[in-house]
């Protein structure tokens, strides 16, 4: 793969991102949303209200175990430029975002390859996480506004190696 500066123009591909929905992301995995949830009910004498069953944590292969990280994500500036997509093999990957945060999600098929024809790009509303099957390929976070965007991901930790990452065969530009 030459290095992108030198890649021109007409080598560059472009993708638009389109609205972040339930049915849209299926073969990726689930949007996190209260539309996601398998039922709802009050919770704590009713002050609130529990949306139940909104993702599915798949990180028990080889001796894994859930854990929970906070990530403060710098804002990218669009057209973003991207150089590369990863993978999760040994279980699932959560984002969710605390202030309203819009964010880009890049995805491609689970499975060892995948082409630039099968990359898609969703956009979540701030009010939207994602949790990326296991062996989605997908890029790393791209967080959009001003300020840098706090995010809760939910994923595995454990012995084996869970991330792989794969460069794209030419430079691929963002808009929205």
């Amino acid at each position: 793969m030459p290095a992108p500066e030198s890649v021109g123009v007409s080598e560059v591909l472009r993708l638009r991102a389109e609205p972040l929905t339930q049915a849209a992301f299926a073969p990726f995995g689930d949007v996190i949303e209260p539309a996601a949830a398998s039922r709802h009910y009050p919770i704590n004498a009713g002050s609130a209200e529990r949306f139940h069953d909104v993702m599915r944590i798949d990180t028990g292969t080889a001796d894994g175990h859930t854990v929970l990280s906070l990530v403060f994500g710098q804002p990218v500036t669009l057209p973003a430029r991207l150089r590369l997509l990863e993978r999760h093999p040994l279980g699932s990957q959560s984002w969710l975002p605390l202030d309203g945060q819009r964010f880009l999600i890049v995805v491609a098929p689970a499975g060892e390859q995948w082409a630039l024809a099968d990359v898609r790009v969703f956009v979540s509303d701030g009010r939207q996480g994602v949790n990326y099957a296991r062996g989605v390929w997908h890029h790393p976070l791209l967080s959009l506004g001003e300020t840098p965007g706090r995010y809760v991901v939910v994923d595995r930790d454990g012995p084996g190696d869970n991330c792989e990452e794969r460069p794209l065969p030419r430079v691929v530009e963002l808009v929205i």
